[in-house]
């Protein structure tokens, strides 16, 4: 039987969290061959995760260039990654979410004619400049799939309400709770000394996380600004912080915080030793989405510095609550958590509302019934989303 060839296109560091339980769970059927690809869009942070995840890379177009600008992303990958699918004419590309790798994968896909599977498919806020240029990118990504991988029935929903075929459409799950139940160890051991030497047990330890190109400037410094106010507030508050390799993020952070003995400035983790300190950590103060995801599945409550998510699923479980970039507002609902143990509990979640950690085993499914291999999709899903 012929094998089914799979390009999986990633560029930044979640594409390479969230594709690679697929990845693997593909290599381990002989009716695949895949292609690993990546752009390299965040070149050292991508590097941490193909590491991690123990990936091999076939083609790497190595497109990162100081201070490039969305275009100059744009124009290379397509560039780049057209005679590639020439040469290799695989049946299908593989893309995640809502990068400017996944819009530009899909879209050079499209001009060789080759069919596109979208994973985490269908989120939307309806705003199509918050978040930038995410929302865009998912929203076109989605006109060119020809399979829509949803994480959840709302994301399915959203693309039915766009007349996306109901029979291009299955709910799989995220496979980032794939990846966070692979990576997750109550016994890690962190090798960076400042994680070392904190005291998880006896400290009130909050993790931020903060790069969103639409939080550059003052939205970020009014973070920092109640970052700071939080704790001159509270001495037993320890803030762990580390640093995204955007210049404007990380000169800002040092300018705020780099005098401040509460706070912890690092380099970017690699993705085992983040996931293992979110799970220790009391309170996660994000403007990621990866982390809206994450936070939820290890019964940490998110607090997210936002006007507006494509992800309103942790929302409803009460394991993620807006809070936006208000100085005041962000001081408020943190002390809230720390201080009120009944309101913490509300935002610990007995289930993740993101999936059951089976989502990559689902995808391969879909992919054998897309291609024809098997006559039927898996008893717990269908074309459709109905389960």
């Amino acid at each position: 039987m012929q094998q089914i060839k799979v390009m999986p296109v990633v560029g930044t560091r979640p594409e390479v969290i969230k594709l690679a339980p697929v990845i693997k769970k593909l290599n381990q059927k002989e009716l695949f061959s895949v292609i690993t690809t990546v752009t390299g869009q965040h070149r050292e942070m991508l590097d941490q995760m193909l590491d991690v995840f123990a990936l091999n890379v076939d083609y790497d177009l190595d497109i990162m260039n100081s201070r490039q600008t969305l275009t100059e992303i744009s124009t290379l990958i397509l560039e780049k990654l057209v005679p590639i699918l020439k040469k290799e004419a695989p049946d299908l590309v593989l893309v995640q979410g809502d990068t400017t790798t996944a819009f530009v994968g899909s879209l050079a896909a499209f001009y060789a004619k080759t069919r596109v599977a979208h994973v985490e498919a269908g989120l939307r806020t309806g705003d199509k400049y918050a978040p930038f240029p995410e929302e865009i990118n998912r929203r076109l990504t989605g006109v060119l799939a020809d399979i829509h991988l949803t994480p959840t029935d709302r994301a399915c929903g959203n693309l039915m309400e766009e007349n996306v075929s109901p029979h291009q459409i299955y709910i799989t799950g995220n496979p980032v709770i794939d990846a966070l139940q692979e990576m997750v160890d109550e016994d890690y051991q962190f090798e960076n000394e400042k994680l070392q030497e904190l005291d998880f047990q006896k400290k009130e330890v909050v993790l931020l996380t903060c790069h969103r190109r639409e939080n550059l400037g003052q939205p970020l410094e009014n973070v920092l600004s109640a970052v700071c106010d939080l704790l001159a507030a509270r001495k037993n508050l320890e803030l762990v912080f580390p640093v995204h390799l955007n210049p404007e993020v990380r000169q800002l952070a040092e300018k705020m915080l780099g005098g401040n003995k509460g706070a912890h400035l690092l380099e970017p983790l690699s993705y085992r030793p983040f996931v293992n300190l979110m799970a220790r950590s009391d309170i996660i103060l994000t403007d990621s989405g990866g982390v809206q995801e994450e936070g939820p599945g290890l019964g940490v409550p998110v607090l997210v510095t936002r006007e507006v998510t494509e992800r309103p699923e942790g929302q409803e479980s009460k394991a993620v609550k807006l809070v936006g970039t208000d100085r005041r507002q962000i001081v408020r609902e943190v002390g809230r958590l720390l201080e009120d143990r009944t309101e913490y509990e509300k935002m610990v979640p007995g289930v993740s509302p993101y999936g059951d950690g089976r989502a990559a085993e689902r995808i391969r499914d879909v992919l054998l019934f897309e291609f024809g291999i098997t006559k039927k999709p898996p008893a717990d899903f269908s074309p459709g989303g109905i389960k």
